[in-house]
């Protein structure tokens, strides 16, 4: 496979994937040649409703208006699950503080509990906090939510296409209880921060990642040494390849680091996350890929700050964990303790 000297993200159309198997295959090569190389690109002809969009955005510039005893009122500390809102500064990347305020909403389930003999995965799931000052945002978020899902499990099984496998090789992996974040996120403006980061380089821990921007630029993603930025453009999505793709490619996918930059004084920067993964007691297969593809895989990223787990429960603790040294103290003390991860 030629490797391309990317300067900006290329633009793809998943629509095209119905559009006759000349187009459905034209579309799943140009879908390899940037997921195996870049991981990240622009997706159109996705099908959400604008107007679920636009709602969503005007709810969560609402959330983040109101007065800061309202939003604390579902502060992330006070939730086991890492559901809630997070004060600028109190998310960590790395070590570092990132310089953003946002709420975490995840599936809405019951609680199982974080009894010495449960999985580790068990206390990733239960509820959501929402804001009694708003409480519509919580019926728009979760119709979001489950649009985004139907448009992840569209990508993934593309995905699968792409590695040379049936398209349902995962479906058993997030077919019930799939795992789900979003994250809606403001970044105030450099005159209100310590420093530039809005969030610090990191690679995200799932399948795949969809990502909603408003109007502010900030998104960049690594590249060869270099970084390439990612600003808004209309009625498209960000979309990038998650860890567990990764592993499950043996690195023929490429889970890309990328980063949030504080946008300029006087402004802001909205954004929403949604992180699509699979179920949490599930492992990750290492899938055997057609030989003119196994040549080109590259492994694993080694990295000592973010080792990988196939146990995908593990795998995100572990990322949950080191993002809110808050949280991990108050309810997880015990994980800190055992050094396992």
């Amino acid at each position: 496979m030629a490797v391309a000297n990317w300067t900006a993200l290329p633009v793809l159309d998943i629509s095209r994937l119905e559009a006759g198997p000349a187009e459905r295959e034209k579309f799943l090569a140009e879908l390899r040649r940037t997921t195996h190389d870049l991981g990240f690109f622009y997706l159109t002809g996705h099908g959400i409703d604008p107007e679920l969009i636009r709602r969503l955005l005007a709810l969560s510039r609402r959330f983040f208006g109101l007065p800061e005893a309202d939003k604390l009122e579902i502060e992330m500390i006070n939730s086991p699950h890492f559901r809630g809102y997070n004060r600028v500064g109190m998310e960590r990347t790395r070590g570092k503080a990132d310089w953003r305020e946002q709420i975490d909403i995840g599936a809405e389930r019951t609680a199982l509990g974080s009894d010495p003999g449960r999985p580790i995965w068990t206390r990733l799931q239960g509820p959501n906090q929402w804001p009694s000052a708003l409480p519509e945002l919580k019926e728009t978020v979760l119709q979001y939510q489950a649009a985004a899902a139907q448009l992840a499990i569209r990508l993934v099984r593309a995905f699968a296409l792409v590695l040379g496998q049936d398209e349902h090789i995962f479906d058993p992996l997030f077919e019930t209880n799939p795992h789900q974040l979003i994250k809606i996120i403001r970044y105030p403006g450099r005159d209100q921060t310590e420093d530039d980061q809005g969030v610090g380089s990191h690679k995200d821990g799932g399948f795949v990642t969809i990502l909603l921007q408003d109007v502010q630029e900030g998104l960049e993603v690594e590249y060869d040494g270099n970084w390439i930025g990612a600003p808004p453009v209309p009625g498209t999505f960000v979309i990038n390849i998650g860890e567990l793709l990764e592993m499950a490619s043996n690195g023929y996918l490429r889970a890309t680091v990328h980063r949030g930059i504080t946008p300029p004084a006087g402004t802001d920067r909205l954004s929403i996350g949604y992180f699509f993964s699979a179920r949490l007691d599930a492992s990750i297969p290492l899938l055997k890929l057609p030989p003119e593809l196994a040549k080109e895989q590259r492994g694993l990223t080694r990295d000592k700050l973010n080792p990988l787990f196939y146990e995908v429960g593990k795998n995100l603790m572990k990322s949950r964990l080191r993002s809110h040294p808050d949280v991990a103290q108050r309810h997880h003390s015990d994980l800190l303790q055992s050094g396992d991860l």
